[in-house]
């Protein structure tokens, strides 16, 4: 897989708060949240394509009160049209007592990057 370019569609830069890979085009990263450049309020309504959440989707795990104690993995992982596995995750571990509950949500976010811009990812 070849890394696109600075500046190219899909272009990726470490955020300097938590060390996420993101976006290099990401106002504010989407792990920690933290701004990383600054735009006004006018800037950001006539430059920034709006994002859009074609994909959310948010389930919930209950450990029964007879279930004893459970652990889990959260993976992550994305495949190309291929069926091709492009990257694998592990997000996040834990334990579950009896009669806890986690709730985990996964929400892809998109933001055009302009008429005939490709990239290989």
């Amino acid at each position: 897989m070849n890394a696109p370019r600075a500046g190219a569609p899909g272009a990726t830069r470490t955020c300097p708060h938590c060390r996420e890979t993101i976006l290099a085009s990401a106002a504010v990263c989407p792990a920690c949240r933290h701004h990383l450049r600054f735009e006004s309020a006018a800037d950001a309504l006539a430059g920034a394509p709006e994002a859009v959440t074609p994909l959310r989707v948010e389930g919930q795990l209950r450990n029964p009160p007879d279930g004893g104690t459970w652990e889990y993995s959260m993976v992550l992982t994305i495949r190309n049209e291929r069926g091709e596995e492009i990257a694998r995750r592990l997000v996040g571990v834990g334990a579950m007592q009896p009669e806890e509950q986690r709730t985990f949500t996964l929400s892809v976010e998109m933001t055009p990057t302009g008429p005939g811009k490709r990239t290989r990812h």
